[in-house]
């Protein structure tokens, strides 16, 4: 039985960046094109763009993406569209190991 994989190129999703407890954050944009994604807010670390993956299920796009800074490491992006909104949290990897969460709340641009 043949599957589409799903894909979010052509999309992208501002929002904000919240760490745990606050309420305010970075304001953010968050881009699918060419099977790379790229977070705006983290531009200014070094982060470049980074492959995607992508599944449908339950109605909605789940994704996964890495990120890399070579001053900062790594970032490991885990989200899910439905519809027009995109959930997600960012875990920031030191040496392998997760080093913070944060979590990002956009809408469709």
């Amino acid at each position: 039985m043949p599957t589409d994989t799903p894909t979010l190129d052509g999309r992208s999703f501002h929002g904000v960046v919240l760490e745990r407890g606050k309420t305010a954050g970075d304001a953010d944009t968050l881009s699918f094109e060419g099977g790379r994604f790229r977070s705006s807010a983290c531009d200014r670390y070094g982060y470049g763009d980074g492959p995607y993956t992508a599944t449908a299920r339950d109605g909605a796009v789940h994704f996964e993406a890495e990120t890399r800074s070579a001053k900062y490491g790594a970032l490991r992006w885990h989200g899910v569209v439905r519809g027009a909104r995109l959930d997600g949290t960012l875990t920031m990897m030191r040496d392998g190991e997760p080093a913070g969460e944060k979590w990002v709340l956009a809408g469709e641009a």
